[in-house]
């Protein structure tokens, strides 16, 4: 398409833009809008905190698993009326968490309704963008788009936290029902590629991506309890290996069982669900790597944060919420200015640098973290790292859509959803593993040294935490010891000892997030040096 000359044009590519932005922005911020209210969302239903962590898990769910065959949808029917479907779905889930009486309600709303939405509207969305911007103008505009995911994970706790503390959670809801109809009024400015020749839909390659997609994300995100390889005390096993493991290799199989297959659909002279042949496109393969880092180490981040700021430091979700401020403020710079000011610059070279940013970012806030240190210690890490999320995000999008046709556009954005969710679910669970093994290890080991606390409790305290300590305030350990009967000299030392573990947890996570981005520069030699200008590869 080209680039619209007139002001009415430029103002009708503004208004797409914002239109596919909005709704990026919606996918993400459920990921993150409901964590800081989980125990009044869990009270107002009538479940547990168990069960809205659990609907929480089953949207990220939902979303892996439909993500491939619901851009294969958009490919079928049209981009525009795939999308456009996906938000009367998305929105009819976000009424029905809205109004939901009880925890089942909420998990069709929830989980359910909006997680098949947003595995309809997300790889529409990396079509859509492909098909309404002109090749020189896609960084920006996927650069806008990928930053308004993110900028919604870094202002969900935000959102949420005023929502909760000032009117209802489920107003949350109810404006996405809102935003929902807002941006389907806006769709119809959208430009439309025409829908591929129908020819018989691929159930076996949907099947199989479902369940292997599904079956691997199910394992990750059970992880933090049951243990990645070794199991722990009365999580499920086989032949002494945690149920972890078996989920991601079972997963992993079933991935390479639909690799296969559609390798014989194509062979056959069949309309694959995704063509295998796109997996050897170094371009392709190569953005897709750096899409499955930048998500691993940008959850991990936005797990390992608003930690420290709301247990570590004891801030409010409003403060914690307005502590992430700076990362969104520098994403958003990067992702849009990049591109403006530097439109001919290598893309190879601003992956990088982003890359060695998110690196800076986590390394300093690592040096940073210690027993005195405030809130204010987040800031400039922050800077950083969304300093290096909005270059990544400013160059990553073009690459991976201008490796293939155009007419691949959608199942590229349903594979390149896939991945990001994958590296979202490893960089959660990875972060939280990480940082519980350390603060358990950390806590024991000084306890042990405490000639204060009598062998009893030592024994006792070894017992009990074999399944990992909990990462708590002093407030919540304090109410947890005086509730016990804790003697003033043990609880002193318990206190002492908490606080050095929560750091070295932290500490131990951010490490771990730190070693991806290094490994992650190895990949970005696989990312091309010259900006694309031509939507064939």
């Amino acid at each position: 398409m080209a680039s619209p000359s007139t002001a009415e044009g430029s103002t009708k590519a503004r208004l797409v833009l914002l239109t596919l932005a909005s709704g990026q922005f919606l996918m993400a911020l459920d990921s993150s809008v409901m964590n800081v209210s989980i125990a009044t969302v869990a009270e107002d239903v009538g479940t547990t905190v168990t069960g809205i962590q659990g609907a929480i898990t089953a949207y990220t769910l939902v979303m892996a698993m439909f993500m491939i065959p619901g851009g294969k949808v958009g490919a079928l029917i049209g981009r525009r009326r795939a999308f456009m479907i996906g938000c009367c779905i998305y929105g009819a889930g976000s009424l029905t968490t809205a109004l939901a009486p009880n925890l089942p309600v909420l998990l069709v709303g929830w989980a359910f309704l909006e997680g098949i939405g947003a595995s309809l509207i997300l790889p529409a969305i990396v079509a859509l963008v492909a098909g309404n911007f002109a090749v020189e103008r896609r960084p920006a505009a996927y650069g806008l788009v990928v930053a308004a995911g993110a900028v919604a994970i870094a202002v969900g706790p935000l959102i949420g936290g005023v929502a909760t503390t000032y009117f209802s959670w489920r107003w949350v809801f109810a404006g996405e029902v809102v935003v929902v109809l807002a941006i389907l009024v806006l769709a119809r400015r959208i430009a439309d590629a025409p829908p591929g020749e129908r020819r018989s839909v691929d159930y076996v390659g949907a099947v199989l991506s479902a369940l292997g997609l599904g079956i691997f994300v199910y394992g990750v995100l059970r992880s933090d309890e049951w243990g990645w390889f070794q199991p722990k005390p009365d999580a499920p096993s086989w032949i002494g290996v945690s149920l972890t493991t078996w989920l991601m290799l079972a997963g992993l199989l079933l991935i390479r069982l639909f690799l296969h297959w559609e390798g014989r659909v194509v062979e056959k002279g069949g309309d694959p669900l995704v063509d295998p042949g796109m997996l050897r496109n170094k371009q392709l393969t190569g953005g897709l790597t750096m899409f499955f880092f930048q998500y691993l180490v940008q959850m991990g981040v936005f797990f390992v944060v608003p930690l420290y700021l709301s247990v570590a430091l004891g801030l409010s979700a409003l403060e914690t919420g307005a502590r992430l401020l700076p990362l969104s403020v520098s994403l958003l710079a990067a992702a849009t200015l990049i591109p403006r000011f530097l439109p001919d610059i290598s893309p190879r070279r601003v992956v990088r640098l982003g890359t060695l940013a998110l690196l800076a970012g986590a390394v300093v806030l690592m040096a940073a973290l210690d027993a005195g240190a405030g809130a204010e210690i987040v800031t400039l890490p922050l800077l950083l790292i969304g300093l290096g999320m909005g270059a990544l995000a400013s160059q990553l999008g073009s690459v991976t859509v201008s490796a293939v046709p155009q007419a691949q556009s959608a199942e590229v954005g349903g594979v390149q959803n896939a991945v990001t969710n994958l590296g979202a679910s490893i960089g959660t669970a990875l972060a939280g593993s990480i940082m519980i093994g350390a603060l358990t290890a950390s806590f024991l080991t000084n306890v042990e040294a405490n000639p204060a606390v009598p062998d009893s409790v030592k024994s006792q305290a070894t017992v009990q935490l074999q399944s990992g300590a909990p990462f708590l305030s002093d407030v919540q350990l304090k109410a947890a010891l005086d509730e016990a009967g804790t003697s003033p000299e043990v609880a002193e030392a318990a206190m002492s000892a908490n606080a050095d573990a929560r750091l070295d947890g932290l500490r131990a996570a951010l490490a771990i997030l730190a070693f991806a981005a290094l490994i992650a520069l190895f990949f970005t030699q696989r990312i091309p040096s010259i900006q694309p200008r031509s939507t064939e590869p």
